[in-house]
């Protein structure tokens, strides 16, 4: 027989995933404007704090509550709980993406490095990862540290490359003659 509340804990979940899901799919094929967005962020929010005795899921709220904060530009609300998720889930890249993403927004790009270099211990092989530190290394002005990540990213995901010229974090080291050599297209 199933569990009454923790069938209501799932639904109220996959009722937040909903709401983000409809701020990602809408922002990123139309428009959404910021007070849509701001929301079903909201909505997301109001729902996650629904839940009754999360038991195991404490983290994974946590994270989709900093979620919804970061969709609501809201970065520095959103470190807390993301920083708390970390902590249930140590081995989740997402949440060390999101947390960084929000760090670098706060201009703390030593804690969005910190994150990255966390998570890349759970998954070295992860190529966003990389390609992140680069971005980050190089608006903190370490060239060399930053080409040696993007190398690793390209190697890992070839299609990266594709991102680098439109890339604004890259423009601190964008002359660097490593950098072009690198990001130079080979015809």
């Amino acid at each position: 027989m199933s569990d009454p509340s923790r069938i209501r804990r799932q639904q109220l979940l996959r009722e937040a995933e909903g709401c983000l899901e409809l701020v990602a799919l809408f922002g990123d094929q139309w428009m959404l404007s910021a007070s849509t967005r701001d929301t079903l962020a909201r909505r997301a929010i109001e729902t996650l704090q629904r839940i009754e005795n999360p038991g195991g899921l404490k983290g994974q709220i946590l994270f989709l509550q900093g979620q919804a904060l970061r969709q609501m530009q809201r970065f520095s609300d959103a470190i807390p709980p993301l920083r708390e998720s970390a902590e249930y889930e140590p081995q989740n890249v997402h949440i060390r993406l999101a947390l960084a993403w929000c760090y670098k927004r706060c201009r703390r790009l030593d804690l969005a490095i910190e994150a990255l270099e966390s998570a890349l211990e759970a998954d070295p092989a992860l190529a966003i990862l990389h390609y992140n530190l680069a971005c980050y290394w190089s608006l903190a002005g370490n060239a060399k540290v930053a080409i040696s990540y993007l190398a690793q990213a390209l190697d890992l995901e070839p299609n990266y490359r594709d991102m680098v010229q439109q890339e604004s974090d890259f423009d601190p080291i964008r002359h660097h003659p490593h950098f072009q050599a690198l990001t130079e297209v080979i015809v």
